[in-house]
């Protein structure tokens, strides 16, 4: 009997047909499926994260975008499948690997304050039920104004506007110091200015080598803010560059006939194609 948790275990068939993974990925997800009272979500998932790159992962409402993030982090149990952070299991990297989840899955009434939030991300240092010092209180610091929210620091988080609770996660992020982070819609419902920072501090995080994977809902912004996405539809459709995946004929298999949306991701290629504009 095997002693992995199940949420590590792949079947020998599922192990002889998979493709081989690089060791150096930092994440590579393996025949992963998942169901929910039986009724699959996610069916025979393969992808291989590329280092220092920002990912969008792309489909439509219920194609298992936020499911892939969870079944990543053992958040839910895969019924088949492997998912390796540089080719071992994701208990030996856990403190290498960052979340942001979906802001209204969050209590925002728990009595906390924004600099309290931010040193989470320090938790994996410092250990559980042991006092925050004060250099990972400074770190903490320096991610909230990092984000712009360093005047705010003291403010409860139930107080802070959508876009700055969005921005308060961002920051416990970014204590954390990870090298692969997971951001479940991180510019949903955020103002413009707080899409513009979030955007910023992604492309900064690449330039420190690091690698985030973004579920992402705005076809026209794919383009412009990625370097690759996945188009998923309970199967992966395409994955790789955005300059050869995101194309009409993929999303079209991705998103049926959803043309509105489809006139949108045009627009947004061509743009792309002529330079930005």
């Amino acid at each position: 009997m095997s002693t992995l948790p199940s949420h590590e275990r792949v079947s020998p068939r599922d192990l002889s047909a998979r493709p081989e993974h690089s060791p150096d990925s930092p994440l590579s997800i393996h025949a992963l499926t998942v169901a929910y009272q039986r009724k699959p979500v996610l069916w025979d998932v393969e992808f291989e994260a590329p280092g220092a790159r920002l990912i969008a992962i792309v489909g439509p409402n219920g194609a298992g975008k936020s499911t892939l993030i969870k079944a990543c982090l053992g958040l839910v149990a895969p019924a088949a499948g492997r998912v390796e952070f540089w080719g071992g299991p994701y208990r030996r990297s856990r403190i290498r690997v960052g979340y942001v989840p979906q802001r209204e899955s969050v209590d925002w009434d728990f009595p906390v304050s924004a600099l309290d939030v931010a040193a989470m991300g320090r938790y994996a240092l410092i250990g559980w039920c042991r006092p925050v010092s004060r250099a990972h209180k400074r770190a903490a610091m320096d991610a909230l104004e990092y984000v712009g929210m360093g005047e705010l620091s003291k403010r409860q988080i139930s107080q802070l506007s959508g876009g700055q609770q969005q921005r308060v996660f961002l920051a416990r992020a970014l204590a954390q110091d990870a090298d692969l982070y997971f951001m479940d819609e991180p510019f949903a419902g955020v103002d413009a200015a707080t899409e513009r920072a979030i955007i910023e501090v992604l492309r900064s995080l690449r330039a420190k080598g690091k690698t985030v994977i973004c579920v992402h809902h705005d076809l026209q912004t794919v383009p412009e803010y990625f370097d690759d996405v996945m188009l998923l539809n309970m199967r992966v459709v395409a994955s790789g560059p955005v300059g050869d995946v995101f194309t009409r004929e993929n999303l079209v298999a991705t998103y049926g006939g959803r043309l509105t949306l489809l006139d949108e991701a045009s627009e947004a290629l061509a743009r792309a194609a002529r330079g930005g504009g």
